[in-house]
């Protein structure tokens, strides 16, 4: 047969009663993959400049939203801004979906990804959200699906987004 073997790693539960503090490792990579470190050649390689994203908001680094006089950053800087944005991210993905609070990582890094793109208001209006509480992990993965306009229109980098969040909905250690 040929092909690759992988070695499935089971993912971390967390525990009942204890409290989801620090942002799982997929989330923070799923926002580094498809918001990239934005930077141009032209002016100053090593640094983001801000720039407007496909649904048509200022941004710099990895997503962090700003003005556009907004400074050029770092990578390091840039890190540091999507760390403190995914943290908020994930406060709001548990205030609004605390039943992922004791579910596998997976299920937690693609929602806290999906609030970090899209704002926890979106969240907290979705039937997203009313899927994910109720655990009905197919129905959240075709909610997420949804989610794919910026600008009015699909956007085909939130096609692909929203294909690897909802993925992450079915891991079940």
């Amino acid at each position: 047969m040929g092909g690759r073997t992988e070695l499935l790693v089971p993912r971390p539960r967390i525990r009942p009663g204890a409290a989801v503090t620090q942002v799982p490792q997929a989330a923070i990579e799923l926002a580094k993959r498809f918001e990239g470190f934005h930077r141009v050649a032209r002016a100053d390689p090593s640094r983001a400049q801000p720039y407007i994203c496909p649904a048509g908001y200022w941004t710099i680094g990895y997503g962090h939203l700003c003005e556009p006089t907004h400074p050029p950053i770092t990578e390091t800087e840039a890190e540091v801004y999507l760390a403190r944005d995914l943290q908020s991210a994930l406060a709001a993905t548990l205030r609004y979906c605390p039943a992922l609070a004791t579910e596998p990582e997976g299920r937690l890094a693609a929602i806290v990804d999906f609030t970090f793109n899209l704002g926890a208001g979106r969240l907290q209006t979705s039937t997203l959200r009313l899927r994910v509480n109720q655990r009905d992990w197919v129905a959240a993965g075709q909610e997420l699906r949804r989610w794919v306009y910026g600008g009015g229109r699909v956007l085909p980098g939130l096609l692909t987004r929203r294909e690897a969040e909802a993925s992450l909905m079915f891991c079940d250690s």
